[in-house]
């Protein structure tokens, strides 16, 4: 395609822009919120995926060894829960170490159970970390079943319920984003459908002259593109604006490690560049939902 030939299907689409007026307000409107309410939960959706990496590394289940069982057992009981197909590691954990571990936790507090190093009150713990995190009931279950364990820990319920609302939430921005891409698209559609109404005649007569479709869809194609990227422009900079503002305030000073946000370089960078790409898809899309109906007439 010739440069000129661009240059001209550029300036039309530009023309049908300003044409449309009120119609062309509406759908720039549309995708600008269609696009902010992306852009956030996108950002809300990274986020719970990043504390659910973090929570998920951390998830372990405690297997408190039987203290009647002496070091043979003990080794039996490591290789068997070795042998569990879902195992990733397996971490011994002496009783007398897990003692100093507990005393040291509390600072100087912990002076007061030193007396507990001449008569141990701890079972020897073996630490076991499943391949993925959601079969750890599993891997609780099936140690559980083992010989010389005398007890397991692994906090079953506050896990299954962070995966329940990590999928919730999964799941609730899949259906909110997909509904609002559809809205978007049926603005533009109409958009694009009431200049190629308007201007019928002009395309009818370009047709009978030996206009090829290609080139009669070109500044609609251009217009929808326009459209969608003009939206995309003010959700990138309200987001911007208001996640590093966030970030800045907020993002590391929750004082847990698993609950930090994501750093806002390089999550805005990405994001801004999904939606730019969004945008144009959107805007594309209706065109030529549009244009293709029309030029079956």
């Amino acid at each position: 395609m010739k440069a000129r030939t661009v240059g001209r299907h550029i300036k039309e689409g530009g023309k049908n822009i300003v044409r449309n007026g009120w119609m062309t307000f509406a759908s720039v409107s549309a995708v600008t919120v269609m696009l902010l309410v992306v852009g956030a939960f996108l950002m809300v959706i990274l986020n719970v995926n990043h504390f659910a990496d973090s929570l998920e590394s951390d998830v372990e289940v405690r297997v408190f060894v039987d203290r009647e069982a002496e070091a043979p057992e003990q080794e039996e009981l490591e290789e068997s829960i070795g042998t569990i197909h879902q195992v990733e590691d397996v971490e011994f954990i002496p009783r007398d170490e897990g003692l100093e571990n507990f005393i040291e936790s509390l600072g100087e507090q912990g002076d007061y159970f030193e007396n507990l190093r001449d008569e141990n009150p701890l079972n020897d713990v073996f630490v076991v970390q499943a391949a993925d995190p959601q079969d750890t009931e599993l891997v609780a279950e099936e140690i559980d079943s083992l010989s010389y364990v005398d007890d397991i820990e692994y906090g079953s319920d506050i896990f299954e319920q962070l995966f329940a609302a990590t999928d919730f939430v999964r799941i609730v921005g899949l259906v909110l984003i997909v509904g609002l891409l559809f809205t978007a698209v049926f603005l533009i559609a109409n958009t694009i459908k009431l200049t190629i109404m308007a201007r019928k005649t002009e395309i009818q007569i370009m047709k009978l002259v030996g206009a090829t479709n290609s080139f009669i869809r070109w500044p609609f194609f251009i217009e929808g593109l326009l459209l969608g990227v003009f939206g995309a422009a003010i959700p990138i900079i309200l987001l911007t604006y208001g996640y590093q503002r966030f970030y800045d305030s907020i993002g590391t000073a929750t004082g847990l490690e698993f609950f930090n946000f994501l750093p806002a370089n390089p999550l805005i960078l990405q994001t801004s560049v999904l939606l730019l790409v969004i945008g144009a898809v959107v805007g594309v899309w209706g065109s030529l939902m549009s244009v293709r109906k029309f030029l079956r007439i």
